[in-house]
Formats: structure tokens, sequence, C-alpha cells
């Protein structure tokens, strides 16, 4: 794919991040990035690491009104790497509507682009987004206590901790407790980028 065509449907940006849409398309690059990072998202996160899996867990979150998934992008060329390459991964779950309008968040870093800033930057641009088109009021982090990146980033974003959820997520065939963070619309938060 054209380098302007990744770029041309962010639907946000920042300094160094932007945000857009997943699209089957996307599978390639998707995948081998995950197969990548295998060791920064074990034993927390197990993202598709073939095309036909990538396939059914994508068209969930684009044909799903209960979902919302955003690829971090790279905005500019970063260590020999093209614009527009995929960061990692943000996605809403578990949409509600009516008086509640609030979703559960599941993100991952891809390695190659793990502690340089562009999740942290991605998701404020994700927050913009799901507080001003999606009209939600409350997102959620259900986070391992010992997934030590994962809560730095929400805690750097101005998310606050709100509880403990004991055998919480059956995850790798067990169920895992969780810490239980969440943002709402009214929060302070840092600026992207």
């Amino acid at each position: 794919m054209p380098e302007t065509e990744a770029e041309t449907d962010f639907l946000a940006e920042g300094r160094r991040a932007a945000i857009r849409p997943y699209r089957r398309a996307d599978a390639e690059e998707f995948t081998t990035r995950a197969r990548e990072s295998r060791d920064l998202h074990r034993p927390w996160l197990f993202p598709p690491l073939d095309a036909d899996a990538y396939d059914a867990y994508a068209g969930r979150l684009i044909d799903d009104p209960t979902k919302a998934g955003f690829l971090v992008c790279r905005r500019e060329g970063e260590d020999g790497r093209r614009p527009g390459a995929i960061a990692g991964f943000i996605n809403i779950n578990n949409i509600v509507r009516g008086g509640f309008r609030c979703g559960a968040l599941g993100y991952g870093a891809f390695a190659h682009a793990a502690g340089r800033g562009l999740m942290g930057e991605g998701l404020e641009l994700v927050l913009r987004h799901a507080f001003g088109p999606l009209g939600l009021h409350r997102l959620e982090a259900n986070i391992q206590p010992g997934n030590e990146a994962s809560l730095a980033l929400v805690r750097r974003a101005g998310f606050r901790l709100e509880g403990f959820s004991p055998d919480f997520l059956l995850i790798d065939g067990a169920w895992r407790d969780h810490e239980r963070w969440a943002i709402t619309a009214g929060m302070p938060r840092r600026p992207a980028g």
C-alpha cells in the first residue's frame, strides 16, 4: 500500500503518533509485528499471529458496533521504518450506550516501538476520540498487577485506580486477577504529543 494512503485515513494525529481504524489489508504487517513482539506480550496478551487469526480478530473490531479498534501508527519515518508503520493497537471492547456510555480498553505496543512514547500519545488520541466522536463517558482498563508497563501507561494518561478484581479474566488457560483503572470524560489528562 502506498504510504500516502496509510496517512490519509488517520482519525487523529499527535506530534509523533496517529491513530486509524484496522483494515483487513493490515494482516501482514500486524501479524509480523505480533510475532516479533511475543516476548514483550507474554504472559499478558495474545494478539493474532497469522493471517486467518488476524482476519477474524480485525473483522470483529471492524464489524461489531460494540467494539472500536485503533492502530497506533508512527507519523514520521524513524529507525528506517516508513511513515504510517504500525506501532501498536488500542481497542475499545464491550461498548455500552445509553446512560452508561462506557467501554473496556485492551492494548499492546509492538516491540520495535515499545518505550518510545508512541503508545502514550496514541492512548491520548483514542481518549479524545472516545470522549468526542464516539460519545463515550467512561473507559476502563483491567490490568494484571504484574504488568508494570501497562500500569504505567494508564497512570501517565490520568486513569484512577478503582479496585481489584480477583479471578477476573481467563487468560492463557487461567483466571487472572486484575486491577480496575478508569477514566471519565471530564478528568484531567496529559496532552498528546
